[in-house]
């Protein structure tokens, strides 16, 4: 079994009720949509951009591109790009790949032309899927990568350099091909989020695919009344893998377009969404704006919603207090996973353990965790060392990259990087990113630690702590911080608010500048290294 038998039969038994919905609020105009499978009209000038298709449109296009790929020579094991922004056509593509038997590729949206082109020829991809917002990286790259490649345009105004991908599917067959694929067939190949140079290519199984589906179903319960509100990328393991709960159970999701907490309440709103997948940062501008006065919480119907889950990132508890104060009744969960462990899930808090928030949780659904020391060896309970994980959805290897597979994988373990501990409960905290460690004086210094006691400080939105080189001390501590809107304070005022800490964990320089966050919500350590590193600022630049 596969999760392409997942979609076939949520086409047989759900097949006229609604799979997946596309909404963009920015969009204020009337729109017409027609498709040879379904026509919608949106009447009402004020509303937002509104699409929508059933489970069985959305298996017949998959058909329909998969037919468009077996007749442009693809066969299994061959690769197809996608680099496209969340939208209706995404997941269907998507599944059309896999029906072929060749694995799906997404690339981030954020990719450079360069990144690209590297990525591309790393995964050895054979088509390539774009939207109009990458028209000009793509047609940078065009010369170097048209010579053995296809590419399909998804959008209006098709490029020259390209083919069209409504057109081109819709005189293609929508009957499904039959390819005969088990669990240990290659799916897909991710790749990481790049942030120690050109990203690796991650490459994952059916299996891991379809335990993912079950892992976060058996976290959150998803039945078919369900309705998903997905955010974050899809090319990202994270949203995806979330939203295969949804695909196992058969009900409803919705690609929301946009970030903005009135967005985000009024979809909840509007589509009656009961479970929302948030980052840090999203979160907590939906606090802020609520506390703020500039939402009502009145003004929305949101007595649906029953959970709020966050991964990809460290939670700062301070934030979980908040929203349980404005959200009394939602249950409230966290996920961790890697893309080398196809997404989140392989550590899981439970709603049932909110006593607990500020921990990752425990071993996730079918996974294993331990908690090692540089041997490899299991370090005591209450002591940090890095955490591993095994279970069905580690990854096979990192694409062309023998030595650094090696590097993270042994028997079966998955060595995250990630340094942790385990509680006298069992629980799981998150200490910080083992290269991301600062070692000041002999001291390891922890950022995470620092940056969560920071969060507490009423002026402080956003806040990265990072290490910079010191000739005596090795590296010292500096704290960038992103003030609130509308607020701002001195370095003075935040070397008073550390006082708290122990001396040797006081951060040493204050920086005041934007945080650099990517579409997952991790912040962009590498970005503020080369600012703060590369150029000893004068300190506490204050920015309103």
């Amino acid at each position: 079994m596969t999760i392409i038998d997942l979609l076939e039969r949520n086409s047989r038994l759900y097949g006229d009720e609604i799979s997946l919905v596309e909404i963009n609020p920015a969009v204020k105009e009337i729109r017409r949509v027609t498709w040879k499978e379904y026509e919608l009209t949106e009447p009402n000038p004020s509303s937002y951009y509104r699409r929508e298709i059933s489970w069985h449109v959305f298996d017949e296009k998959a058909n329909r591109f998969a037919n468009l790929l077996i007749s442009r020579g693809i066969e299994k094991g061959d690769k197809v790009g996608i680099l496209l922004m969340n939208c209706l056509e995404w997941l269907p593509i998507y599944f059309g790949i896999l029906k072929t038997g060749a694995l799906a590729v997404p690339l981030n949206f954020r990719y450079d032309s360069d990144e690209i082109e590297y990525c591309v020829n790393l995964a050895d991809v054979d088509i390539l899927v774009f939207g109009p917002e990458f028209i000009g990286r793509v047609e940078e790259i065009a010369d170097n990568i048209i010579t053995n490649r296809l590419l399909i345009y998804v959008g209006e105004n098709c490029p020259t350099f390209a083919e069209d991908y409504r057109s081109m599917t819709a005189n293609c067959s929508s009957k499904p091909l039959g390819t005969q694929l088990t669990e240990q067939d290659d799916a897909a190949i991710y790749f990481s989020s790049g942030t120690t140079g050109f990203p690796k290519a991650i490459l994952h199984t059916h299996e891991s695919l379809l335990h993912s589906c079950r892992v976060e179903q058996n976290h959150h319960g998803q039945v078919r009344e369900d309705v998903f509100l997905c955010i974050p990328p899809l090319y990202h393991t994270g949203a995806k893998m979330h939203w295969f709960g949804s695909l196992l159970s058969g009900s409803k999701a919705v690609l929301l377009k946009g970030t903005k907490p009135a967005y985000i309440l009024e979809a909840v709103s509007k589509e009656k969404c009961t479970i929302v997948w948030l980052l840090v940062p999203w979160a907590q501008d939906i606090v802020e704006a609520v506390e703020s006065g500039e939402l009502k919480l009145e003004d929305y119907d949101l007595k649906q919603w029953r959970l709020m889950h966050i991964g990809a990132q460290p939670v700062p508890p301070s934030l979980i207090r908040e929203w349980k104060k404005l959200f009394p009744e939602h249950d409230y969960d966290t996920n961790y996973g890697l893309s080398e462990s196809i997404g989140p899930g392989c550590v899981h808090l439970g709603v049932e353990n909110i006593h607990k928030v500020g921990a990752i949780g425990k071993a996730g659904y079918g996974w294993e965790t331990k908690i090692v020391a540089e041997n490899h060896e299991e370090v005591k309970r209450g002591e940090v060392g890095e955490l591993a994980v095994k279970g069905p959805g580690v990854m096979t290897c990192y694409v062309k990259n023998e030595e650094e597979t090696e590097e993270v994988l042994d028997k079966g373990w998955l060595y995250t990087g990630d340094m942790a501990m385990e509680d006298e409960d069992g629980f799981i905290f998150l200490v910080d990113r083992k290269k991301d460690v600062i070692i000041s004086g002999g001291e390891n210094i922890y950022p995470v630690q620092i940056e969560d006691f920071l969060r507490h400080c009423n002026a402080v939105h956003d806040v990265a702590v990072i290490g910079i080189p010191d000739k005596r001390l090795g590296e010292t501590t500096a704290a960038i911080i992103e003030c609130k809107p509308g607020m701002s304070c001195t370095a003075e005022e935040i070397n008073t608010f550390c006082g708290k800490l122990p001396r040797y964990k006081r951060p040493h320089s204050v920086y005041f500048d934007e945080i650099p966050r990517n579409p997952t919500g991790k912040i962009e350590k590498p970005k503020l290294r080369e600012k703060y590193c590369g150029n000893r600022l004068v300190e506490a630049q204050v920015k309103g």
